[in-house]
């Protein structure tokens, strides 16, 4: 019988933390999905955000990381956003970024008139800064 006791304690033991380990995994599951909560960011908010980051960009890695962040969203960005892009293109001195600028716009507009309108609006910047199109470039 004493053996029993003296085998029984410590399984009872290591099953007490196991279970105390268990009870303490599910609590940190349950606060970790309270962190899920994400903040909806209105179209205005998201043009006044990246109008301001590129035009404080002051190197061709931080104007590429912006470029892919701005386009890696599920819309097209605003006027205002491609010509504070165009605008730190030429800031950094890196023409083929501001080709790759139009060429993106082009890629999300996914809409000949929309994109035509894009290029309308941008005109006198890009005459300005001396932008042109892949196509405008024959390429």
């Amino acid at each position: 019988m004493s053996r029993f006791l003296a085998i029984s304690r410590p399984l009872a033991a290591a099953t007490r933390v196991q279970v105390a380990r268990s009870a303490l995994a599910s609590r940190t599951a349950v606060q970790i999905r309270c962190y899920s909560e994400h903040h909806e960011e209105s179209f205005e908010d998201f043009t006044a955000r990246f109008v301001k980051f590129f035009d404080n960009v002051d190197d061709l890695f931080e104007l590429q990381r912006g470029l892919n962040n701005a386009f890696g969203y599920d819309l097209v960005p605003s006027a205002s956003v491609i010509e504070a892009a165009l605008k730190a293109a030429r800031r950094v001195n890196d023409y083929p970024t501001a080709v790759r600028i139009l060429e993106g716009l082009k890629a999300k507009a996914n809409n000949d008139a929309l994109y035509r309108q894009y290029l309308e609006e941008l005109a006198p910047l890009k005459a300005q800064l001396g932008v042109d199109t892949k196509e405008e470039l024959g390429l």
